[in-house]
């Protein structure tokens, strides 16, 4: 049976909105493994003279929990 577990991440990009999900997938991936599936929960804007500058969503990351090396079966 697999264990699940969730964390909440903030990524922005200067792009889009795709673009931050990408980066924060792609970064995300990088330092854990058995990412399951990400969830945007909130997407918003930095605004800068006018225009939008920052593109940041908030992401529910969830991923398997590894067993532990002295239970794994022979």
């Amino acid at each position: 049976m697999a264990i699940m577990k969730s964390e909440q991440i903030l990524a922005e990009s200067s792009k889009s909105f795709e673009h931050a999900i990408e980066t924060a997938v792609n970064r995300f991936t990088k330092t854990v493994k058995g990412l399951a599936s990400c969830n945007v929960n909130n997407m918003s804007t930095t605004i800068k003279n006018g225009k939008i500058d920052k593109y940041r969503v908030n992401l529910m990351m969830t991923f398997e929990v590894a067993e532990p090396k002295s239970s794994k079966k022979k």
